[in-house]
């Protein structure tokens, strides 16, 4: 990674990578991936406030070898040779946040489980609507994969990416 001299704050590398879902938004700090979100002005403004915010670092754009990474794991995604992302993240969050975005990593590539079942994994989790939350504000889409959780009915729900997204994963990954 690049080093920058800051009088007091971290650093934090932005860039933008193409997918075939259109422009992601990605962040790295010196511990690895921060961030990939859907390009959305008004989504990544709010996503860069809470990085500033929780971590006191100063956003920079420029490049570094995890988005190397990270652009290789991803093509490798959307060509269905990768089932699953290698590359050192830092997941930023309330503690449970980060603890519901861990058992998300747990469901399988190809796989859907429903808010009642990762809730069942929580321990203390009183009810399954407390996950709605943290899938909405997932800061690593694809990665966390927040697109492999349903509702019970089988009705999508508030994946951070928005629908035509969720299903273009949940098709790539069924095939």
């Amino acid at each position: 990674m690049r080093e920058y001299k800051s009088e007091s704050k971290e650093i934090v590398l932005t860039t933008i990578i193409e997918t075939p879902l259109g422009q992601m938004f990605a962040a790295a700090s010196k511990k690895g991936i921060i961030m990939l979100c859907y390009f959305t002005p008004f989504n990544i403004e709010a996503r860069i406030e809470i990085l500033k915010n929780s971590l006191e670092v100063d956003i920079v754009p420029s490049e570094c070898e995890y988005f190397d990474t990270l652009r290789t794991q991803l093509e490798e995604y959307f060509n269905k040779q990768r089932t699953t992302f290698e590359l050192p993240m830092q997941l930023i969050g309330s503690s449970f946040q980060v603890q519901v975005w861990k058992e998300l990593l747990k469901i399988p590539y190809g796989q859907t489980q429903t808010f009642s079942q990762v809730a069942e994994r929580i321990d203390g989790l009183k009810s399954k609507k407390a996950l709605e939350s943290p899938c909405a504000q997932n800061m690593l889409n694809i990665i966390v994969p927040c697109h492999r959780v349903m509702k019970e009915e089988n009705i999508h729900n508030v994946y951070a990416g928005g629908e035509e997204k969720k299903e273009f994963l949940l098709n790539l990954e069924s095939k």
